[in-house]
């Protein structure tokens, strides 16, 4: 796992031939990105566990159908209790393109983690702590988790900006990990690495202060209310990862849906393992709309939360920008560890 990443003898590389599937830009902004935080250009002296850190990435989803690549645990498997999933396994079919990057990175970045083929789930005697880290990255420097990183913009641009770091890309889909694989082989990262997992199954048997910092940006957003059980920020989750980071580390989450950002507080704000360190002053409803009934919350009771001012080393994806463009606001959220005391 540790080997060089090489790459494959024929030059037509998707993104060099224009992804259809992916945007026709997705390769060169990649890259575009990654030089100018190398740059410094869009980095504001964001600090994890006492180094410079930039980079996000925001999982690629319509609202309309789950894709954030992560699921919420409930409790343990068994025929009779299955975990509440934040995604649906769907036909994960890969183009030539996309089948030619698999074939030629998959060995160099997707971590044998889990516990059967074609299951999303880790191998029931899996600990994940410094040794893991070490066994794959070759190295025990700290490492940034992102959790539904889409198609890899921005966690192939961090870790190409940070080669100081170690990065852990969790998706579920197979489109997704295998652009990102192309992304991170053409730059021949070597301090990037891939679980195709269920993140709260990962995050459940994390040691504590294994991990530096958690991003979770845009999941998917669940609209319907009898589906908000599914959405991937939930209590149990919250503590796995809070038990996760290393002191002070920090766990990002990022929305352009207002009733998620309402979710996100509802969940987080009264945990005493998690402490949220926004400073920015944000009037949300106080009650819950579903699909179709967005459009009421105007008119419902606000109160003031705190959230963040964008993290300004996430990658401004296409997503991103088209939320933007329809007028939604993006909320930004920092929690950190709570010391123990």
């Amino acid at each position: 796992m540790t080997s060089t990443v090489q790459r494959p003898s024929d030059d037509r590389l998707p993104e060099e031939r224009g992804f259809e599937e992916h945007g026709p830009e997705a390769g060169d902004s990649t890259a575009a990105a990654g030089a100018a935080l190398l740059a410094g250009g869009a980095i504001a002296g964001m600090d994890i566990a006492g180094m410079s850190i930039a980079g996000q990435v925001s999982a690629d989803q319509t609202g309309e159908g789950p894709s954030s690549g992560a699921g919420e645990d409930d409790g343990p498997r068994s025929a009779r209790h299955r975990p509440v999933l934040s995604f649906v396994r769907r036909s994960g079919r890969l183009d030539k393109r996309l089948q030619k990057a698999w074939d030629a990175y998959a060995d160099s970045y997707l971590l044998p983690l889990n516990d059967g083929e074609n299951s999303l789930s880790v191998s029931d005697d899996l600990l994940f702590n410094d040794a893991t880290i070490e066994r794959y990255w070759g190295n025990t420097r700290p490492l940034v988790v992102e959790v539904g990183t889409g198609q890899g913009e921005n966690i192939v641009a961090a870790a190409l900006a940070h080669p100081e770091l170690n990065f852990l890309a969790l998706e579920v889909y197979d489109p997704g990990i295998a652009h990102t694989m192309l992304l991170a082989g053409k730059q021949g990262l070597d301090n990037i690495r891939i679980g195709q997992l269920n993140a709260p199954e990962l995050f459940a048997c994390a040691a504590e202060g294994s991990i530096a910092e958690v991003w979770t940006f845009f999941p998917d957003p669940w609209p319907k209310m009898k589906h908000h059980k599914r959405r991937i920020i939930q209590e149990s989750f919250a503590r796995s990862i809070s038990k996760a980071l290393v002191e002070d580390g920090v766990w990002r989450i990022a929305t352009d849906i207002e009733d998620y950002a309402l979710h996100v507080h509802e969940v987080l704000d009264p945990l005493d393992c998690l402490e949220n360190v926004g400073d920015l002053s944000v009037s949300l409803p106080v009650e819950h709309v579903g699909k179709g009934t967005a459009d009421q919350a105007a008119g419902l009771p606000h109160r003031d939360f705190r959230e963040s001012e964008r993290f300004e080393g996430r990658v401004l994806t296409n997503f991103e920008q088209k939320g933007i463009a329809a007028g939604r606001v993006i909320h930004d959220f920092t929690y950190r560890k709570v010391r123990a005391s």
